[in-house]
């Protein structure tokens, strides 16, 4: 997983900020909501991400990829080793993320922002 190609997708995503937040963590959101949070260090060591409560465990069974701290509850997953995932399931899973937040959002906020598809 390449995480500066991660922050670059979720940069790409219709209503995406994003901000620093506790002094040096690049956080991702979608209305309020965040869906991915990075160091703010160039090139990133890291990503955590929202996944689907079915994917929780067998994501976090891999070497590489713990719960994320202060978030698991949440079922979020922080990818701390790079070759944990190819590009291609860490941009799937950046992207279900990034989804699983959206469609929490009020069907207003949703429209005002774009649909994801």
């Amino acid at each position: 997983m390449d995480f500066e190609k991660a922050k670059a997708l979720c940069r790409t995503f219709p209503g995406c900020t994003e901000d620093i937040k506790w002094g040096a963590d690049a956080v991702f959101s979608v209305g309020t909501r965040m869906f991915a949070v990075t160091g703010s260090a160039v090139p990133a060591t890291g990503m955590s991400f929202k996944v689907e409560d079915e994917r929780f465990l067998e994501l976090t069974d891999r070497p590489g990829i713990i719960p994320a701290p202060y978030l698991a509850r949440a079922k979020w997953v922080c990818v701390e080793r790079a070759d944990a995932l190819d590009d291609g399931e860490a941009a799937a899973l950046v992207r279900r993320s990034y989804e699983l937040v959206f469609a929490k959002l009020t069907r207003k906020l949703q429209r005002e922002l774009g649909d994801t598809e």
